[in-house]
């Protein structure tokens, strides 16, 4: 049996004194709504947009889980699905106050974590605008579960799994929420300076490459990735699944960002499928034009980089130059992923050129083709005349940037200095799931047959060529 150490009671200490603390908040009822205010389509709908968003957790787990060593497979996955249990409970506990609270001092850098303590006064509390302010809470919840498991692709077959769980903590409270304030709350710096983030391309895409971008640096690189190994991935067809459900759980994460079920949400819905279908097609062909042969992962990859980069923009942009966007956005991520490989970065599933990058791409690109005519609370870009705006959407991008990689790298090397962040190189080399799981990802099972009767029934574990 293992050792017991503070270190590994410390978990279940923490959430044992939540769940303690939690028996004394008094109980309030929930959908009150006493001055008639509530919509049923558009809570019906936000409902819906929520259950979407929560289902791209499991499937980036089959997106990342596809696509890494088959030794690797289980403990890449469950770092993904882990985020939905930390972010959770802290959301409730202090995660919705921080990024939706009043901001302390008016400064508009970080919401009052009293505000909304233990999600005091959330449920009982006025709605927001046709949807019960607890509904608005729960699907903000679901942005900020998926962010922290973005960043699993870019260290995983290498980071401990107890580290990681603390860092979706730390990144949750100290990167998401203060970028989530600054961006959505109406008492923002960002939101007042005009910078336009519909569904998350600064919140989401942007904190979470950057963040990925820093752990790879002290992380460092993979036993590997120094000796220019080929890794097959493990299971293809996970991919293509896993990019299903991300492509599907994504027009809840932007038709439902116009809370309401209006002409909004339906652009929305049409541009974020269209950027998807545009960047999967761009990112194959130029994959062609290269000398490569068409491939299921380039189709797929490219497809989540248009969805990255339709992100901020889906409600603010047309649907013709949605088309625009994805193209773009897969050429530009395409070729960082090139320049990345022969580089000695070792962002293992490329999560900064795709994500990151992409978020980006995005963001710049809202500032070019966003116009009233969709979004009347919205602006016009450059492509209208507008070239301040897109100037604004640049002091947006570089201050988040900066912000989600510095904050990102200082918690990376604090859990270091704590924890061990890095597994031994035995490990890596026998692999995570079975080092810090003890699982086994098994793909396949050999019946061997003896005189027409099964005699023996392997296990078998096969390499994808």
């Amino acid at each position: 049996m293992k050792k017991i150490t503070i270190k590994s009671v410390a978990p279940f200490l923490v959430l044992a004194g939540v769940a303690i603390a939690a028996i004394f908040v008094p109980s309030v009822p929930d959908f009150v709504d006493s001055k008639g205010a509530y919509n049923a389509a558009d809570t019906t709908w936000v409902l819906v947009a929520a259950a979407l968003v929560f289902l791209m957790t499991p499937g980036l787990a089959f997106f990342y889980g596809g696509m890494v060593h088959r030794k690797n497979v289980i403990s890449t996955m469950i770092k993904s699905v882990a985020a939905a249990g930390v972010v959770s409970v802290l959301w409730v506990v202090v995660g919705y106050s921080l990024c939706f609270g009043p901001s302390v001092g008016g400064a508009g850098f970080i919401g009052d974590p009293t505000a909304h303590f233990f999600f005091k006064g959330v449920a009982s509390g006025e709605p927001w605008g046709t949807i019960p302010r607890s509904l608005f809470a729960v699907f903000q919840l679901m942005f900020a579960i998926i962010t922290p498991g973005l960043v699993v692709g870019a260290v995983a077959e290498r980071i401990r799994f107890t580290s990681y769980i603390l860092f979706i903590a730390l990144f949750s409270l100290l990167v998401y929420a203060p970028l989530a304030h600054w961006t959505w709350n109406s008492e923002g710096f960002l939101f007042k300076m005009g910078v336009l983030d519909f569904a998350g391309g600064t919140v989401v895409h942007i904190s979470a490459g950057m963040a990925a971008l820093a752990g790879v640096l002290v992380l460092k690189r993979r036993q590997v990735h120094k000796e220019h190994k080929e890794i097959p991935p493990a299971n293809i067809p996970y991919v293509l699944i896993g990019t299903g459900l991300l492509w599907f759980g994504w027009f809840g994460f932007n038709a439902g960002s116009a809370l309401a079920a209006n002409a909004l949400a339906v652009s929305a819905f049409f541009t974020t499928n269209t950027a998807a279908a545009a960047a999967g097609l761009s990112w194959m062909f130029f994959d062609v034009l290269r000398g490569k042969k068409p491939s299921v992962l380039g189709f797929c990859i490219g497809a989540v980089v248009g969805l990255v980069a339709i992100t901020p923009a889906a409600g603010f942009v047309a649907i013709p130059q949605s088309i625009t966007i994805g193209v773009v956005a897969a050429l530009i991520s395409n070729i960082a992923v090139y320049y990345k490989q022969k580089s000695r970065l070792d962002d293992t599933l490329d999560v900064f050129p795709c994500h990151g990058i992409g978020g980006m791409v995005g963001m710049l690109l809202t500032g070019v083709f966003a116009t009233k005519a969709v979004n009347g609370a919205g602006a016009d870009g450059l492509w209208l005349g507008n070239g301040a705006f897109l100037f604004t959407q640049l002091k947006g991008m570089l201050i988040a940037v900066t912000y989600s990689f510095v904050a990102s790298w200082l918690i990376f090397k604090f859990i270091n200095f704590i924890l061990p962040l890095r597994v031994t190189s035995e490990e890596e080399e026998l692999g995570l799931d079975a080092t810090q799981h003890n699982e086994k990802y098994l793909q396949g099972t050999l019946l061997v047959h003896s005189n027409g009767n099964i005699k023996e029934e392997k296990i078998i574990e096969t390499e994808a060529h």
